[in-house]
C-alpha cells in the first residue's frame, strides 16, 4: 500500500466544515486501491494518532476491491446471498450496508472535532460539500433530512431521487473515522443484490451515469478525485 501525502491549503474564515475541526492545517493522503481490511487497520492507526495529537487532521483518499460492509444495525434480511462471492465486512460505522469496488472513490476523514457531540454537523457540512463538487460535474444534488420515524436519509441524492454518495461516520475520543463513498463508473448489479443503506426500493447512481442522463460525457475517476480534494483543501 503506497501513501502520497500533501499539505492542505492554509484558510482563514473558520465556517462550515472547518468550524468543525478543532484548528490546525488539514493534510491529505492519497492511495490507489486498498484492501479493505488493510484500509481500516491503517485508518484506525491515523485515529490513534490524531487522538495523540501525532498528526494533522487528514482526509484519506482511496477505493477498495469488491465489499459489502455492514453497520451495526444492518439485519440479516438485508445482507446479500453469498453465492455472488463478494466479502462481506462488518464496521463499527453508522448506517446500515454498502459496497465498494474499484470503480468508485472513498474518503475517510480523520478530524478531531472541535465539538465531539456534533456528530450531525460534521455529516451534514460533508454533504453539502460534496453537493458542490456534483454540481461542479454537471449534476444537480442535494442532501436530506430525515422525517421522524423514516430510513437515514444521510447521504447525497440527486434531484430526481437517485442516491449518489454513501455517508457513514463513527467518533472516538473526539477524532472521526469512516467517511463517504461516490461511485463514479460501478456496475449497479451487486447494489441490488442486498438492501443498500436499509431502503429496499433506493436507486443507487454512480456520476457517469448521471452524466449520461444528462448528455454530458464521461469522466475518469482521477478527474472526480481532484474535484474531490481541491473541494476539501478549500473547504476544510
Amino acid at each position: 500500500m503506497s501513501l502520497t501525502t500533501s499539505p492542505g491549503e492554509p484558510g482563514t474564515a473558520r465556517t462550515g466544515l472547518r468550524a468543525r475541526r478543532e484548528g490546525g492545517p488539514l493534510r491529505v493522503v492519497e492511495s490507489e486501491l486498498v484492501d479493505y481490511a488493510e484500509a481500516i487497520a491503517a485508518m484506525e492507526a491515523m485515529v490513534r494518532d490524531r487522538q495523540a495529537g501525532a498528526v494533522d487532521d487528514t482526509l484519506w483518499v482511496l477505493s477498495h476491491p469488491r465489499t459489502y460492509t455492514v453497520g451495526r444495525r444492518t439485519p440479516p434480511e438485508e445482507r446479500p446471498d453469498p453465492a455472488h462471492g463478494i466479502p462481506v465486512v462488518e464496521v463499527r460505522r453508522g448506517g446500515k450496508l454498502t459496497y465498494h469496488s474499484p470503480e468508485q472513490i472513498v474518503g475517510y476523514p480523520v478530524l478531531k472535532l472541535a465539538d465531539p457531540r456534533d456528530v450531525v454537523g460534521l455529516l451534514r457540512d460533508i454533504e453539502v460539500l460534496l453537493v458542490g463538487v456534483l454540481g461542479e460535474l454537471g449534476i444537480a444534488a442535494e442532501r436530506r433530512d430525515t422525517p421522524p420515524g423514516s430510513p437515514l436519509l444521510t447521504g447525497v441524492w440527486t434531484a430526481e431521487g437517485r442516491k449518489i454518495v454513501s455517508l457513514g461516520m463513527h467518533i472516538s475520543r473526539g477524532v472521526s473515522a469512516h467517511g463517504f463513498s461516490m461511485d463514479v463508473d460501478a456496475d449497479p448489479a451487486p447494489w441490488t443484490w442486498a438492501v443498500p443503506c436499509g431502503m429496499p426500493d433506493v436507486e443507487m447512481t454512480s456520476v457517469c451515469r448521471e452524466r449520461e442522463r444528462r448528455g454530458l460525457a464521461p469522466v475518469t475517476q482521477a478527474e472526480v478525485r481532484r474535484l474531490i480534494v481541491d473541494a476539501w483543501r478549500r473547504e476544510a
